[in-house]
């Protein structure tokens, strides 16, 4: 088969042309800017381009893949439309790749991608195995896919965007977070909801759903008794078959939670409790608090797949993390820097509070750069709040991704909010020779534009000052 990418370099999209080029298929595809991730697919002997020029695209072309994230004017999406090419959404192939599998779909509006590549490592490091499509780089792997012919387990990061995520029928499937976000596509949190219990009801009858206690998938306009049937211990979902497990991260009512968690050296240590049993002194090396919580819940699809207490402890003990996820750059005495994919209030909060357990009483520098103009005005307070905790704030301008400005509001927007005068706007140049100047303890760049191009920059003059 023959496959054209339309947006080839997204995480989500490079990881199925990955699959398929490494299953045989001949894979190419079109991205408007180059990246280190569309390199690497070069490098792999897949054929990307950077200008939208339908004379690049090959002739003999069986189906098109593309993301939402593609505007539809684009004149290649316009030139493959009128030939009459068959045409798939990223979600629809990602379906139609599960299909027959036992799909191990992790969805979730924060933690999809920590947790599915916790599991995906847990099952690889056992006899199950697993192939699996990630949302960002897993260092495990150094890849955002992995195949494994030989395993029916495939791990997959449901994504709740675009409704996407209602392409999958899961034999096990992780619910993380139903917090509000992607307004622009589901208008209310109810809507959201509700998608995430269709999401849940077309989980495999003899199969599997492991949820966070305390989330509802019940819109906010029922009842507070429907409220409780979703989350207590033990308890059913209407319209659910599957088996239901529930996680914790504090308390001790879930079937899975953590308790005497402790650090040292920036590794995380926890006793696991769980149905069969309590797994002691399990190890997460340089991780975060809120990672925990996402090894509870990979714990869970783990322990309930068949994997022993071994294999659960030497998995997260091995565990390596994933690019821009808590993702340690330099850790030495006097600087430790940190990227985080951070670009929901939620998110950046369990960011930062996780810097906060590590390392008490430092001196914290953060630089954000905002995603969107939709969710930077529907979250503008809730951004001021979190934000204003860092000793020095740095906001880059909004990253735009799809979407055309939205008059009013800018990264200004959000630094007005905030009481406090130690709060910069700034261009990537600037921040290269503010931040030093700032003498930190700790530096977090946080967002999912393309603030991570300026990572290796800021590294670059954090090792020149050290010379």
């Amino acid at each position: 088969m023959n496959y054209y990418f339309l947006g080839i370099g997204g995480i989500g999209m490079s990881a199925i042309a990955r699959y398929l080029h490494q299953r045989g298929d001949t894979v190419s595809g079109y991205d408007r800017t180059p990246s280190p991730l569309t390199h690497q697919l070069e490098e792999e002997g897949i054929a990307v381009h950077y200008v939208d020029d339908p004379s690049l695209i090959p002739s003999h072309i069986d189906l098109v893949i593309y993301t939402p994230a593609v505007p539809t004017d684009t004149a290649e999406y316009q030139y493959l439309l009128k030939l009459g090419v068959p045409m798939e959404k990223r979600s629809q192939m990602l379906g139609e790749l599960t299909r027959g599998k036992r799909c191990i779909a992790v969805a979730g509006t924060h933690g999809k991608t920590s947790t599915s590549s916790m599991i995906a490592h847990l099952l690889s490091q056992s006899e199950l195995g697993c192939s699996a499509f990630l949302g960002g780089i897993a260092k495990n792997f150094n890849s955002n896919v992995v195949v494994d012919n030989e395993s029916d387990y495939v791990v997959v990061e449901a994504d709740e965007y675009d409704r996407s995520f209602l392409r999958l029928h899961p034999y096990c499937a992780v619910i993380t977070a139903t917090d509000a976000d992607h307004l622009d596509i589901y208008g209310t949190h109810d809507n959201l909801i509700e998608a995430f219990h269709q999401f849940a009801a077309q989980i495999d009858p003899e199969g599997t759903l492991i949820i966070k206690q305390g989330l509802t998938l019940q819109p906010h306009h029922h009842d507070d008794d429907h409220h409780d049937e979703d989350h207590h211990h033990g308890q059913q979902i209407e319209g659910v078959g599957a088996h239901i497990l529930n996680y914790t991260a504090h308390g001790i009512e879930a079937d899975f939670y953590p308790w005497n968690v402790r650090h040292y050296n920036g590794n995380i240590f926890f006793d696991l409790r769980t149905p069969k049993g309590v797994f002691y002194d399990l190890e997460l090396p340089e991780s975060s608090l809120y990672n925990v919580e996402n090894a509870v819940a990979a714990a869970a699809v783990a322990v309930s797949l068949g994997l022993n207490e071994y294999q659960l402890r030497h998995g997260l003990k091995t565990y390596a993390g994933v690019k821009r996820r808590f993702d340690y750059r330099i850790k030495r005495p006097d600087l430790v820097y940190i990227d985080d994919y951070a670009h929901h209030p939620q998110e950046i909060a369990a960011c930062l509070d996780s810097i906060r357990y590590l390392y008490p009483g430092k001196r914290v520098v953060g630089i954000f750069q905002p995603h969107l103009y939709s969710r930077t005005r529907d979250f503008a307070d809730e951004f001021a709040q979190v934000l204003s905790t860092l000793d020095e704030l740095i906001m880059l301008p909004i990253y735009p991704a799809r979407e055309k400005p939205i008059l009013g509001v800018t990264s200004s927007m959000v630094l007005r909010k905030i009481d406090s005068m130690s709060k910069y706007l700034c261009t990537p140049d600037q921040v290269l020779e503010l931040v030093p100047a700032l003498c930190p303890d700790v530096v977090v760049t946080m967002g999912a534009g393309d603030i991570d191009r300026l990572v290796p920059r800021l590294e670059e003059v954090f090792k020149e000052n050290n010379d």
